[in-house]
């Protein structure tokens, strides 16, 4: 089966930076996984999805989303993926309806098919009856559960999300992972980047640890586990591999 991305020898040095942030990086995804991409701050998670997500171009090698290439199929591969922000894309003065209608018709969705996709979408995630409350009233939590919503309106092939579930309520937390996995369930392959370890080893089906723009590992979270001495638990893993030294990142 031809894996739904397929990153080949990807590299990327910023102008006037002193190192590479990705080095001769290469790595597959399937379709249908929940994968996670896992590394310390400056790691190069952010400079591979920009790249995946057609924000900024390698240096050099190449990479294919379902078959495609930004350079002949750039439109068609912006129709099939989706784009969770860790910072919120949301417009404060506006209600969680409105928001996401008006995300939804950017995606082309209209009418009742769009309405509809909405009301659902809001009450999978417990917040129907604040549809018409306007976002700058709501709590970290439920922003998060409508950003998530934004990026997902027109069913994505591929999902991207960076950290969906930080600075939110457990409940919140536990709201996002199950609508998450009922997306995966209906066929949209996530690709995912966290902090919170134990989280990732719950959720993910394969994660890759990365750091220093280089691929340390890859794997189930089980057989990750196992390949390290003495290592209980994905935690373990990340500290065996990356160390532990401090990675403050500005």
């Amino acid at each position: 089966m031809q894996p739904i991305i397929q990153i080949t020898r990807l590299s990327k040095k910023y102008k006037d930076a002193e190192m590479y942030s990705l080095i001769d990086f290469s790595l597959a995804v399937n379709e249908g996984q929940i994968f996670g991409l896992l590394g310390p701050n400056g790691a190069g998670k952010t400079t591979l999805i920009s790249m995946l997500c057609g924000l900024t171009k390698p240096t050099s090698g190449s990479f294919s989303i379902n078959n495609m290439t930004y350079a002949k199929n750039g439109s068609d591969i912006k129709k099939i993926i989706g784009v969770v922000p860790q910072e919120y894309a949301l417009y404060p003065t506006l209600t969680a309806k409105e928001n996401l209608m008006y995300f939804g018709s950017m995606y082309g969705l209209k009418g009742n098919n769009l309405k509809e996709k909405v009301l659902e979408s809001l009450d999978f995630l417990g917040l129907l009856k604040f549809a018409d409350k306007r976002i700058e009233t709501f709590s970290g939590g439920m922003k998060r559960r409508v950003n998530l919503i934004a990026g997902i309106l027109h069913n994505p092939k591929i999902l991207f999300l960076d950290e969906p579930t930080v600075g939110v309520d457990v409940q919140s937390k536990n709201a996002i992972i199950d609508y998450l996995k009922e997306l995966n369930k209906n066929g949209t392959t996530i690709i995912y980047t966290s902090h919170h370890l134990s989280e990732a080893q719950d959720f993910c089906t394969d994660i890759a640890i990365i750091d220093r723009g280089q691929l340390y590992a890859q794997g189930t979270p089980e057989s990750l586990i196992g390949e390290v001495s003495k290592a209980n638990n994905l935690e373990d893993v990340f500290i065996s591999l990356t160390g532990k030294e401090l990675r403050d990142d500005i």
